[in-house]
């Protein structure tokens, strides 16, 4: 039956290989559990609910990417866009959760057309390969980043902005310890490298002390706990704001949108390219499938009543651990049920067990950098400052959008290149999404 389905033979993979894939992306990726109610309850939003639906539009969303593409990419509410829904919309806009989980839905509602009428899949294809290049090496360099500030290698300086972490402190050197220990394991092919490490280093850290007290993994209280309801949540979305305020809703949609819009593409670049789907000339076979998958996503998240659901980039280490098809999605998926179950014991594996394994993936997806012509300045150029800009602005969209404005001035004003006049148009409305704040303090309220 999996055969029939998936096509595993003709990926290249086995049943075994894409759960283990599977089991691994949801590892890397399973903090969202813990981490999309922390920052939504500051929106007033019910945090047991959210749990629930977390891992709900998680689940269903990662079945439809699989049933409708049978690509490895999981789904789950967008860090960074949750935070703008929390923090941004609600709480500094004064905008009531009900009323932003309309804006929501409007934004899933224009990704659904965009994509249907094949708009979307020319924007992606107007960006150039050596541009899909470095959008997938910056993403690894991001990944990276964000494994080693988790590990506590990297840390905020007050002098120099970053510095190296505290190397007395046992958990970093648990941390740095689990980078090494999964490189080498990568290095050498041991099957399901990733997750296994995570296991090894969570076991680890029953025996190494934190800087809180106690040890770096704590026991869970309890194993099994049932899941709390969704129905303070569920369809409890208005359009009041929209409504009466429209005027101010318009430049909080397109934030969503153009927001949305590149985190998925960035991640959709990324993965496929690491798994082998994107062809040599940066072309996605069933990408449309994928745009209106992750559409419907958009719009399932603001019924369940949480931010927008995005194809998760974590879904890169189970394609380094060797997952090719929808099983591995599907995994995920059940992982994500399950977990409503087993909450506690998720939420066991510490953060320096996951945050090594984010590494050793940013590494390998970084590779691709060697493909890119880096001798000539008009292609180095943009390309490094995608790369650079991703980790350093904390920001996929951000880095995505650094590259097209270059790309078109330097296209424009030194070495003359075509260019697509969609890139043309992203790159001028990435110049006014960049400069919109300041233009805001410029104009007044």
């Amino acid at each position: 039956m999996f055969e029939r389905v998936f096509r595993l033979k003709e990926h290249g993979t086995t049943v075994r290989r894409e759960l283990v894939a599977g089991l691994t992306t949801f590892a890397a990726m399973a903090y969202i559990l813990a981490v999309n109610p922390g920052i939504l309850k500051a929106a007033g939003m019910p945090g047991d609910a959210l749990v629930t639906a977390t891992a709900l539009g998680a689940a269903m969303a990662s079945i439809l990417m699989a049933a409708m593409t049978n690509f490895p990419l999981a789904m789950a509410p967008g860090m960074g866009i949750n935070a703008f829904f929390a923090y941004t919309i609600c709480v500094g806009m004064g905008i009531p959760w009900q009323s932003a989980l309309g804006l929501v839905f409007i934004n899933g509602c224009l990704f659904l057309l965009l994509s249907v009428t094949g708009i979307r899949q020319r924007i992606l294809a107007s960006i150039p390969l050596d541009l899909k290049v470095a959008i997938a090496a910056g993403i690894g360099l991001f990944i990276a980043f964000i494994g080693l500030k988790d590990g506590g290698l990297v840390v905020y300086n007050e002098a120099t902005l970053v510095g190296l972490g505290d190397l007395s402190s046992p958990s970093v050197l648990l941390f740095a310890g689990g980078v090494l220990l999964t490189c080498v394991m990568i290095a050498r092919g041991v099957p399901g490298a990733i997750i296994l490490s995570m296991l090894l280093l969570a076991v680890a850290g029953l025996f190494v002390p934190s800087a809180q007290g106690g040890m770096i993994t704590q026991w869970p209280g309890k194993i099994f706990s049932w899941p709390a309801s969704i129905e303070p949540l569920f369809l409890n979305l208005n359009f009041d704001f929209v409504l009466t305020e429209h005027i101010k809703a318009i430049p909080v949609i397109l934030t969503l949108l153009l927001v949305d819009l590149f985190d998925n593409l960035g991640t959709l670049i990324g993965v496929t390219r690491r798994a082998g789907i994107m062809d040599e000339k940066g072309n996605v076979p069933k990408l449309g499938n994928a745009l209106v998958a992750d559409s419907i996503a958009a719009i399932l998240s603001s019924l369940l009543g949480t931010s927008t659901v995005v194809s998760y980039i974590e879904s890169a280490a189970g394609v380094q651990a060797g997952g090719r098809t929808g099983l591995t999605a599907i995994t995920v998926a059940g992982c994500f049920l399950v977990a409503l179950f087993v909450t506690p014991v998720i939420l066991m594996i510490p953060a320096v067990a996951v945050a090594p394994a984010l590494v050793a993936v940013g590494l390998v997806m970084f590779q691709s950098v060697t493909e890119l012509k880096l001798d000539h300045f008009d292609i180095a150029a943009p390309a490094m400052l995608t790369i650079l800009f991703m980790p350093l602005s904390f920001s996929i969209n951000s880095g995505i959008g650094i590259g097209l404005i270059t790309l078109v001035v330097l296209g424009l004003f030194a070495k003359p290149r075509r260019f697509d006049v969609v890139t043309a148009v992203l790159a001028v409305c990435f110049l006014l999404h960049f400069l919109e704040p300041g233009l805001r303090k410029l104009t007044g309220p």
